[in-house]
């Protein structure tokens, strides 16, 4: 598509008997007439279809590293060009990125680029991966989807950071061509998700399962500890047991820390004591791999092998200290095989964000 200013038209809606368009995309099944848009604010109706009024758009793009998705099993110490576009179809209280995803400002779409034109980009820079990120790409699957097609071309692994609410589907389409996804667990109570996300907790779980069961896409977890509203001991042990007994031992766990946002600004930021409570308590429900994050916490950031107790890699926040996994993918003094995607490590690309500007297509 050369006009990046046009509506993209949408996938995956059907014609209601009563004249609207539903949308199924996600779980909200919006019912739209037309010129109106759904929840998630950029998919709107036009006519006798939906279009995606996002897509080639963007909020700007970073060089980020890969630990910041967060991701610590995917070829650790790797660069990521990072981007995401407005809007989300959830709608989280303590949304951390809510300027973004909630934005109903399209002049915040300030980077104009197309799939072929982003996949260059990475390329050029030295990027191993490409994340949608900072607000959830499903509401831009068409947009990701063509672009991940475009990085594959080059050699470029996808990364998809995004909170799972997605029918089944798209979600076959989406991850069909996705490397590898973080995937917000922002709790482990329907109560939650339904009050404080406007969401459903079971479709979630049910994008893990495919992903851990139905494709080969390396998947890790990211919960969100709110204190006084899913932080308690029984609801992180029954999470774990979850994922201990539905998903295994080897999937990634990272506990990371709530800071006041949004419309949750009276309540206070996580202490580290309740992240690293978490962490003992996915080990002690079996858990290979369980992680602090958003927090300085070198023991709640390090990879240890499941199998000797070996420490393998050793993180700051974003910052990879030590790291000793063997290129394809074992412990050096045990060989257990470590879970996740590695390759040959030489340096890591450091913590810092670089934000980029890519030259408009000529």
């Amino acid at each position: 598509m050369n006009d990046l200013t046009a509506h993209y038209p949408g996938r995956w809606w059907h014609k209601l008997a009563d004249g609207r368009i539903q949308c199924d995309l996600c779980p909200r099944d919006c019912k739209l007439r037309d010129g109106q848009r759904g929840a998630c604010f950029v998919r709107m109706r036009e006519g006798e279809q939906v279009v995606l009024t996002t897509y080639g758009r963007s909020s700007g793009f970073c060089i980020d590293p890969i630990e910041k998705k967060p991701l610590n099993h995917f070829y650790p110490g790797s660069s990521v060009l990072s981007f995401g576009t407005a809007g989300c179809n959830l709608a989280c209280k303590f949304c951390q990125n809510w300027d973004i995803s909630k934005s109903r400002d399209m002049d915040r779409l300030m980077d104009q680029a197309g799939p072929e034109q982003i996949a260059l980009a990475a390329q050029q820079a030295g990027c191993a991966s490409v994340a949608f990120t900072y607000n959830d790409p499903v509401i831009f699957a068409e947009y990701a989807i063509d672009t991940a097609l475009a990085c594959r071309e080059r050699g470029i692994h996808s990364v998809a950071v995004t909170s799972g609410y997605i029918h089944a589907e798209p979600r076959r389409e989406f991850y069909a061509v996705m490397d590898a996804a973080n995937v917000d667990l922002k709790a482990f109570t329907e109560d939650f998700y339904f009050k404080l996300t406007g969401a459903h907790l079971q479709p979630v779980l049910d994008t893990l399962v495919y992903l851990r069961h139905e494709t080969k896409v390396w998947t890790e977890i990211t919960t969100l500890l709110i204190p006084g509203h899913n932080d308690s001991t029984a609801e992180i042990e029954a999470l774990c047991k979850w994922v201990y007994s539905e998903l295994g031992p080897d999937v990634p766990l990272h506990f990371t820390a709530f800071h006041p946002d949004h419309k949750m600004l009276d309540v206070p930021p996580t202490p580290p004591a309740t992240l690293s409570r978490a962490r003992q308590i996915a080990i002690a429900q079996g858990l290979h791999y369980a992680y602090t994050g958003n927090v300085h916490d070198a023991e709640g950031g390090t990879t240890f092998c499941p199998g000797c107790g070996e420490v393998l890699i050793v993180r700051d926040w974003h910052r990879i200290l030590t790291y000793r996994v063997t290129a394809d993918g074992h412990c050096p003094q045990c060989n257990t095989r470590i879970a996740g995607r590695f390759g040959h490590y030489t340096s890591a690309f450091g913590p810092h964000r670089i934000p980029v500007r890519l030259q408009p297509n000529l």
